[in-house]
């Protein structure tokens, strides 16, 4: 893969790392950066993207960011443990990606076992991670993602199973979570403290509650008083990291260990690039032309095409994309609307050609958030959900429908 860097900046001899290497049980990750798992995003095809943009990283005088931790986007325990052909496809890595890391969603201590078990005995991962953030509403309405840490005991039962199973092949157990449900019902200092003492390698925080989805400000001082609380393990911060400074700010701020980023990278694999600069102390920065930027998005089409074995179905995935990938630059509506529905990659070569490949990197307005923000909302819970921490009959039957198909959290 050809290096786009731009220097901003001249480069720094011997820079001074603003953050040591993240200890993932036996994981040593030199870049202390996390790719939060996104549904229909972070599959084999992307996460080879960023690890190749991070590795430009060691150019730019620090830690090469192909060492951070690229998570696979979530599958379900329930679908694992069928062995669905689409779970099988998404768990599967490069042959040189290390560690090989999979989130896992589940909401049944027993099958949250059976599924870490499969992972595990068939060595088809190095790290497993526990979803408890998701805040979409067909999961919250049955209990599941980030409305389940509030049932204490339930979710101490599935960290337990999970970090059981895992604990014979050496494979570390981490756990990411919200603040909460809403303000009145925050739940991440207990479940912090109930992962740390069942066995958890690391903790991450997004630090919104399920009400907030991804609208407003993330909460950062949530994070700090997360690190006060969780003493014996890395704990990682999430939310509103949408450059390389907002994460060496959020290290800062918070005291954490490492960062999670999710929506940030959208479109701009590079920003691992940036992340390991930053982190290195270096303060070189990707500024790719559109020339560059249109080669990136060509070569993550030629990675979906591997992925999905079909040149068409990449096309159709990679629409999403293209608005991301272009943010800032001058394309136009009317070729915008195009590549919205490119289906082949001689359309999408037509489509680049047709643009103004000189433009330079447009800073400000190619920079900031990233992806849909929504708005605050209503938690749509289980009846009688938040009368109490135990699950009962009534509540453990509801919670075993939770465990659909949902983004990350």
């Amino acid at each position: 893969m050809t290096q786009t860097l731009t220097d901003s900046a001249p480069r720094i001899e011997a820079p001074t790392a603003v953050l040591p290497a993240l200890h993932i049980g036996r994981h040593t990750i030199e870049s202390p950066v996390v790719l939060a798992p996104m549904a229909g995003i972070t599959n084999r095809a992307f996460r080879r993207l960023c690890r190749q943009y991070g590795d430009a990283g060691s150019a730019a005088g620090g830690a090469s960011g192909a060492t951070s931790l690229y998570v696979s986007e979530m599958i379900t325990s329930r679908a694992l443990v069928e062995r669905t052909p689409l779970t099988m496809r998404l768990i599967e890595h490069d042959p040189d990606e290390s560690p090989r890391s999979i989130q896992l969603y589940s909401v049944d201590p027993e099958t949250t076992g059976r599924a870490v078990h499969i992972l595990a005995s068939e060595n088809r991962c190095d790290h497993i991670d526990l979803n408890f953030g998701c805040p979409v509403p067909k999961v919250t309405r049955k209990g599941g993602g980030a409305a389940l840490p509030w049932k204490t005991e339930h979710f101490r039962r599935i960290v337990a199973s999970a970090v059981r199973q895992a604990a014979p092949y050496d494979i570390p157990v981490t756990v990411k979570m919200r603040r909460g449900i809403d303000e009145d019902h925050l739940t991440f200092l207990e479940a912090g403290r109930i992962a740390e003492g069942e066995g958890a390698a690391a903790v991450a925080l997004h630090a919104r509650t399920a009400a907030q989805a991804y609208s407003g400000t993330a909460q950062w001082e949530a994070i700090a008083q997360l690190k006060q609380a969780v003493t014996s393990i890395p704990v990682l911060g999430n939310g509103d990291i949408w450059s390389a400074e907002d994460a060496v700010r959020m290290v800062r701020e918070t005291g954490c260990d490492g960062v999670v980023v999710g929506r940030g990278c959208l479109g701009r694999p590079w920003l691992f690039t940036d992340l390991a600069a930053a982190f290195a102390g270096a303060p070189t920065r990707v500024q790719p032309t559109l020339r560059e930027v249109a080669t990136t998005l060509r070569l993550h089409t030629v990675y979906l095409a591997e992925f999905f074995e079909s040149e068409t179905k990449a096309c159709r995935d990679i629409r999403k994309h293209i608005a991301w990938y272009l943010k800032g630059f001058r394309a136009g509506s009317e070729i915008r609307s195009r590549l919205g529905l490119v289906d082949s990659l001689a359309a999408l070569d037509d489509l680049i050609d047709s643009l103004n490949l000189d433009q330079p990197w447009p800073g400000a307005p190619a920079e900031g958030q990233r992806g849909r923000a929504g708005s605050e909302r209503h938690v749509v819970l289980p009846e009688h959900w938040l009368e109490s921490r135990e699950l009962d009959d009534s509540a453990r039957a509801e919670v075993a429908q939770a465990e659909v198909s949902a983004s990350g959290g």
